[in-house]
């Protein structure tokens, strides 16, 4: 017999419904315990941020005093760390701004012309040539060192150069910084190649067909149909290289050598920030360690929705 959803057995047991809630209730519990493990994990992972944190507001004195996740005590609690920090790092946030803008671009575009030259043109020879690039993807970094420090200490880039540093805010020191752009330009194009080809041969093939039989060239299409199309993948890319060459500290310490040149970035100057013979000065240093990190998080903040679409593959 059922009555309001619920099967009355022989027995007299009744089915369906309270089974429906015993479901329900299990479904409930489970997604409680799930929520509870998450939120365990975040906080585990969120302290060292939280400790990182406090301490960069926090005295010498009330660094030792206090523990490292504890507000400061009183009188703990001061901004000089974070002035300081911007004090010393400037230059080299300057120096990273130099270098990542124009070689996260760079890197982004290549890839792009690249991925659109293995997908959307047939020409002999495309599989060697994108196993060329999917093999730069996988080569480390500490590969390539030595031979990248020997290459460059071939090329007079000063001397080449030397027309622009009769020009204002130009300056020799400023050689390094173009050897870390070419540098990081190249290692980038490999994995952005790879990145807009899987997203290149999810187009349309119609509306490119279409173009060419209104007459479009090559690089039209590209300019015309691909490139508009290309803004989700162009906000990963993007998003990647800038993180990437932002937080890249062994290139700039072979090529240039050590954080005292003037072309040092912001990871190399932060190596020897609050540390002298007296000790490590660990607000400081903690206040050096986020506003380093505050560029990349700023872009993510900014950039994350489209991020988040091109990663899905989605619309523009």
């Amino acid at each position: 017999m059922t009555d309001g959803g619920t099967t009355m057995t022989d027995g007299g047991t009744a089915t369906g419904g309270s089974t429906l809630d015993n479901m329900r209730d299990s479904i409930s519990w489970w997604r409680i315990a799930l929520y509870a493990a998450l939120t365990v994990i975040g906080v585990y992972f969120l302290i060292p941020i939280e400790a990182g944190l406090v301490t960069s507001f926090k005295t010498g004195e009330s660094v030792i005093r206090t523990a490292p996740y504890a507000p400061p005590g009183p009188g703990g609690f001061t901004l000089d760390n974070w002035a300081g920090a911007f004090d010393a790092l400037a230059p080299g946030l300057v120096n990273s701004l130099i270098m990542t803008i124009p070689a996260t671009v760079l890197g982004a575009l290549f890839g792009s012309l690249a991925a659109y030259g293995l997908t959307q043109i047939s020409w002999r020879g495309q599989i060697p040539i994108l196993a060329l690039f999917v093999a730069g993807v996988f080569i480390p970094y500490q590969a390539v060192l030595v031979p990248l420090s020997q290459f460059w200490s071939m090329i007079p880039l000063e001397e080449l150069l030397s027309p622009l540093w009769a020009l204002p805010f130009f300056h020799p020191y400023q050689t390094d910084l173009v050897e870390l752009i070419i540098t990081h330009t190249a290692y980038g194009i490999p994995i952005c190649t790879v990145l807009f080809r899987g997203y290149y041969v999810g187009l349309s093939e119609e509306m490119i067909e279409a173009a060419r039989l209104d007459g479009a060239s090559a690089f039209g299409i590209y300019r015309r149909v691909v490139l508009p199309l290309s803004a989700p993948m162009f906000a990963v890319t993007l998003i990647y290289q800038f993180t990437q060459i932002w937080n890249e500290l062994l290139f700039a310490l072979i090529l240039i050598g050590g954080a005292g040149s003037p072309a040092a970035p912001v990871t190399l100057s932060l190596v020897g920030l609050g540390a002298s013979l007296e000790g490590i000065d660990f607000g400081l240093r903690m206040a050096g360690a986020f506003l380093t990190a505050l560029p990349t998080l700023l872009v993510f903040i900014i950039f994350g929705d489209q991020f988040a679409r091109g990663v899905a593959g989605g619309g523009t």
